[in-house]
């Protein structure tokens, strides 16, 4: 197909004042598309608002849903309540809209995450052979997608944006480009660390696996994020999509590249125990960087989906440095992400 994006249609996004929000609105504004936002601040419509949802929804030609409480901060019992309240509600207000509209949207693609599959360092989680691991996380993402996924929408394909790390304008990789401007920018390592009875309980624990380093990365690009939701657009997938480079790399490469791209030759490696007592400082978890996530998208590229940033070096380069002399290339070339947009 080749028919412009821009001329197919109101986009209705929720949570379009986070990270990716912001990038699809600026991105759909630039298209001369027809825009609803829905979320907080100056969002045109707020999540207490059925009626104006509804309206939003019917005769748009796509909906984006991105919602949720950040997952950067402690899995305390009342943020995990709030972590997974956040994205059912949200999906839930979303789901109720579209089951009201005459004209339903052709397309809700809603946010998911690449952190739904297992701890993996044997093979690559694809969206027809990944297995799910277990663990809170786990069981949020589950939940997400079960929400989006129930009852029948006729006329509406559901997508459901399996996320890796995404590198754009906004923060999750900007603590790492610190610690490597000042030498330890070395590979975060796993260790034996106490884990209480209700960690394990709660499913927040993290246990322990000797991988000296070599827990993989899976990222993307927020450019290839933007552009991927206008590739599904005009072809008819559906279901899980994993949106992640077909390259995710091992931690120790990832830091690596971080020290060639800031000029730091040598970086110190990072203990558990310094991670655990970091984490616990600055409010986080230490699962964002010690988990394996080794993922990649099968079905996009069989699809014929073609990566602007398929290889980590360029992508990073061009988060950190901006694009090569200035030239502008897209939505998100200035800084790394927090791992509050990671989902």
């Amino acid at each position: 197909m080749t028919e412009e994006p821009g001329r197919l249609g109101r986009v209705v996004v929720g949570g379009a004042s986070g990270f990716l929000g912001r990038a699809i609105v600026a991105h759909a504004r630039r298209a001369g598309r027809e825009l609803v936002t829905i979320g907080r601040g100056d969002a045109d419509l707020g999540w207490h608002d059925a009626d104006g949802i509804a309206r939003a929804v019917d005769g748009a030609a796509l909906v984006v849903g991105l919602s949720g409480k950040s997952v950067d901060c402690r899995y305390t019992a009342a943020n995990r309540a709030e972590i997974l309240d956040s994205r059912l509600r949200t999906t839930a207000a979303l789901h109720r809209a579209i089951g009201r509209a005459e004209r339903p949207p052709a397309l809700w693609a809603n946010s998911s995450t690449a952190t739904i599959y297992r701890h993996a360092e044997d093979r690559a989680m694809t969206e027809s052979a990944g297995e799910h691991g277990e663990g809170f996380s786990v069981a949020v993402a589950g939940a997400w997608e079960a929400e989006l996924f129930s009852g029948a929408l006729p006329g509406t394909r559901r997508v459901a944006l399996r996320t890796a790390i995404v590198l754009g304008r906004g923060g999750a990789l900007a603590p790492l480009v610190r610690l490597t401007r000042l030498g330890l920018g070395g590979p975060q390592y796993d260790g034996r660390w106490p884990v209480s009875a209700d960690r394990r309980a709660a499913g927040t624990a993290h246990h322990f696996r000797p991988t000296k380093g070599r827990q993989w990365f899976s990222w993307i690009h927020l450019d290839d994020v933007v552009r991927a939701i206008d590739f599904l657009e005009l072809h008819a997938l559906e279901g899980p999509v994993n949106l992640s480079s077909p390259n995710p790399v091992q931690n120790r490469e990832l830091m690596a590249t971080l020290r060639r791209i800031v000029g730091v030759p040598f970086g110190a490696p990072q203990p558990r125990w310094l991670l655990e007592l970091g984490a616990a400082m600055i409010g986080t978890e230490t699962e964002l960087v010690l988990k394996s996530r080794r993922v990649v998208p099968e079905r996009l590229e069989a699809a014929g989906f073609r990566f602007a940033y398929p290889e980590l070096e360029p992508a990073l380069r061009s988060v950190v440095r901006g694009p090569a002399g200035g030239r502008e290339r897209g939505s998100g070339t200035a800084a790394l992400p927090r791992p509050s947009e990671i989902g």
